[in-house]
């Protein structure tokens, strides 16, 4: 007879407005769609509300999750189980995980809900590859134009990454990382630039399939290399610019 393990605490959740919660009319959240909601993984709730939007408020939770490792790459989660750990209805979670199929950090399991992608090595370094194509060439144009005034002004953000690199927060490192560098190509004025290289920063911080556990000296050491970016800018030395960018591209995990 096969043994049934004990499910795992359920961490607390916040939940949002009562307004906005909600079922299909005669049926509970676990039946919606069809979804199968027995058997699986606890998920974690939003650490805090950012956004108005019931849709938007899940989608950076569950963003959060798959950064720090709580959704796992294989398992599969159907959004009638996670909108009753949110306190909400099937749409909007089912909506936000549609939107992070289109991301590439899950995909539709028909009938049952979303697999977490398993994200392979070969594929960070691929997305590493192509990051670096892109960010290089412009942060050496931006060097050699943008006013030694302009990157000093980027120094709360950089101190922003080193401050959630020494807690050891993953999660919170992702988010400040990516405005960091979503700061620094906003000066080249290109409104699609940022668009795709925003897009390919978030996918390359989803997990791998076996995620190594975290290393905080390499965390301490990614988030340095920001303010040693910035210093570079300011000096305009383009060959430290480009060492720099591109060992941080290859060199870290997020």
């Amino acid at each position: 007879m096969e043994s049934v393990r004990p499910e795992p605490p359920r961490p607390e959740f916040v939940r949002v407005p009562e307004q906005t919660r909600g079922t299909e009319p005669g049926r509970g959240p676990e039946h919606a769609r069809g979804e199968h909601t027995h058997g699986e993984p606890a998920v974690p709730g939003p650490r805090t509300v950012r956004r108005h939007s019931v849709r938007g408020q899940i989608l950076e939770a569950l963003r959060t999750a798959l950064v720090g490792g709580e959704l796992r790459p294989g398992e599969v989660y159907s959004a009638p189980v996670l909108a009753e750990r949110f306190g909400v209805s099937a749409t909007p979670v089912r909506e936000a995980m549609q939107r992070l199929a289109v991301e590439g950090a899950v995909e539709v399991v028909p009938n049952r809900g979303f697999r977490v992608t398993e994200r392979t090595p070969r594929e960070l370094a691929e997305l590493a590859e192509v990051r670096a194509l892109i960010e290089v060439p412009v942060m050496l144009r931006l060097a050699r134009t943008v006013p030694a005034a302009r990157w000093a002004e980027l120094r709360p953000l950089a101190e922003a990454t080193a401050t959630a690199a020494a807690r050891g927060d993953r999660a919170h490192y992702a988010e400040t990382d990516r405005a960091f560098h979503r700061a620094v190509l906003s000066l080249a004025g290109n409104e699609q630039l940022l668009a795709v290289a925003d897009d390919l920063h978030r996918r390359s911080q989803w997990p791998l399939i076996s995620a190594p556990a975290l290393r905080h000296g390499d965390l301490v050491a990614d988030a340095a290399e920001h303010t040693a970016l910035l210093d570079a800018l300011i000096a305009q030395d383009l060959t430290v610019v480009q060492s720099l960018v591109r060992e941080h591209f290859t060199g870290s995990e997020c």
